[in-house]
């Protein structure tokens, strides 16, 4: 009786022996696997940075050789730890399985980043719109991508200087608007209300003037980049010319400019018309700016003010 129970322990300690030894092996090829891919990558980047001076291509190879490599090192270390299996593609189901409970959001932001790679809603610099926030894209990584954010806190879509990160999994559930990608013009619109004694042919002349002179100069370059976005998009702009529209309002005429002007020019554009425009109003005694006000009734003296 007493050899058996001695037979049981010493089979026990070697079974645990046996399992200690596997794992220290795992652990340790596993870290031979990561150095090996960490020094790849040290020489890789000295190679770029020794053939190219460009910061933007550093910068590009940096980012990318880092989810290059994060991908290879998941499946090498992954094999080595699921050596018993007969592929690759059963440890990847099992771990996806395993994984999706609990990392359905994360898996969903690498679903993204995979999309944001492969079909391009946007690239480096581009400026968009998705979930509410507007920026220029800076970053673009396996689960979050980042823009330097613009309007919101400050006038007109100039930047504020806030970084926002935002899941990769948006580009999944809200839409993604691209200001810059196909196309680099959008089309803006400047307000202006004068009263109704104005002379509104006369403004509305002077304003076209103005237009002429600060947005015509855009319209050959938009009517070279339609012929280019045409080949990947059915746009149909059939005018591109800037134009001035009158419209009735409660409390003046309204005359609004409409023109096309480079993404990130609007604000400079809008000044520039707009000083232009004071100049030429001022200088015309029939035309006069309408702005709201406020009549005071005095009920006892039957007097308005």
């Amino acid at each position: 009786m007493i050899p058996q129970q001695f037979r049981q322990i010493a089979q026990q300690v070697s079974d645990y022996l046996g399992t200690s030894v596997g794992i220290s092996e795992n652990l340790l090829h596993s870290l031979l696997v990561i150095l090996v891919l960490l020094l790849l990558r040290y020489v890789f980047i000295a190679l770029v940075y020794w053939k190219s001076k460009s910061p933007a291509v550093h910068y590009n190879f940096k980012r990318l050789s880092t989810q290059a490599f994060f991908v290879i090192g998941i499946f090498l270390i992954g094999k080595i730890w699921f050596e018993g299996f007969q592929s690759i593609a059963t440890f990847l189901g099992l771990l996806s399985v395993g994984l999706a409970l609990a990392l359905r959001e994360l898996l969903t932001d690498l679903a993204g980043w995979i999309y944001i790679i492969v079909r391009q809603p946007f690239e480096m610099g581009d400026r968009i719109e998705v979930a509410g926030v507007k920026g220029d894209v800076i970053d673009k990584r396996l689960f979050t991508f980042s823009v330097i954010e613009i309007g919101n806190r400050v006038d007109a879509e100039q930047s504020t200087g806030r970084i926002i990160h935002i899941p990769n999994s948006k580009v999944f559930s809200d839409p993604v608007a691209n200001y810059t990608s196909g196309f680099p013009f959008i089309w803006h619109e400047l307000p202006v209300t004068i009263t109704y004694d104005s002379n509104h042919r006369k403004a509305r002349e002077l304003f076209a003037q103005v237009l002429e002179k600060h947005a015509e100069i855009y319209v050959h370059e938009a009517q070279q980049a339609l012929v280019q976005a045409q080949e990947n998009f059915m746009l149909k702009f059939s005018i591109l010319t800037p134009a001035v529209f009158v419209t009735v309002r409660e409390n003046g005429i309204l005359l609004t400019a409409r023109y096309l002007c480079p993404v990130r020019k609007t604000r400079s554009t809008e000044q520039a018309i707009s000083l232009d425009l004071l100049e030429k109003f001022s200088a015309e005694p029939d035309i006069r700016y309408a702005f709201s006000t406020v009549r005071l009734h005095d009920q006892r003296g039957g007097k308005e003010a």
